[in-house]
């Protein structure tokens, strides 16, 4: 859910988290990221599929962090996404006929190029699937976050 957060609200997001986290506890933050900072979503997206939507950068997410959280681990899941969604994509066009009197094919257009858009750019490294390993500062429990 941290891709309908905006980038106004970063900090405030980390420092609730913060708050709410016990002192050896860890945060996992699992969320679609990009290379570039923005603070603008692509108007057809916007309008369409994820209204006030926005993917955070990583260095959007090291200044909101900054102070709060130190970085354990960051891993990009982005190439198994690209399979993932294209699992979705066939699923929804085999299955539209059973929705189909539900949905029109405006409906069945977009979804499908939204589908195979996603796909393409987690294929072509423009999106990643970030999960980032946080723990507070002074933590002593870094290394059982790992067994």
């Amino acid at each position: 859910m941290f891709e309908a957060v905006g980038y106004k609200n970063y900090r405030t997001y980390f420092e609730i988290v913060h708050h709410c986290l016990k002192k050896e506890g860890v945060f996992l933050l699992h969320t679609i990221g990009v290379d570039q900072s923005t603070t603008s979503t692509d108007p057809w997206v916007e309008k369409y599929i994820f209204p006030n939507g926005m993917m955070p950068s990583s260095k959007q997410i090291t200044g909101a962090i900054e102070g709060l959280f130190k970085i354990d681990d960051w891993h990009n899941f982005g190439p198994d996404y690209d399979k993932t969604i294209m699992c979705w994509h066939s699923n929804f066009t085999k299955h539209y006929q059973s929705l189909k009197h539900n949905y029109d094919q405006r409906f069945y257009r977009m979804w499908t190029y939204w589908l195979l858009l996603s796909a393409a750019s987690f294929r072509s490294r423009s999106n990643h699937l970030w999960q980032i390993l946080l723990s507070q500062p002074g933590s002593k429990n870094f290394n059982s976050a790992f067994r």
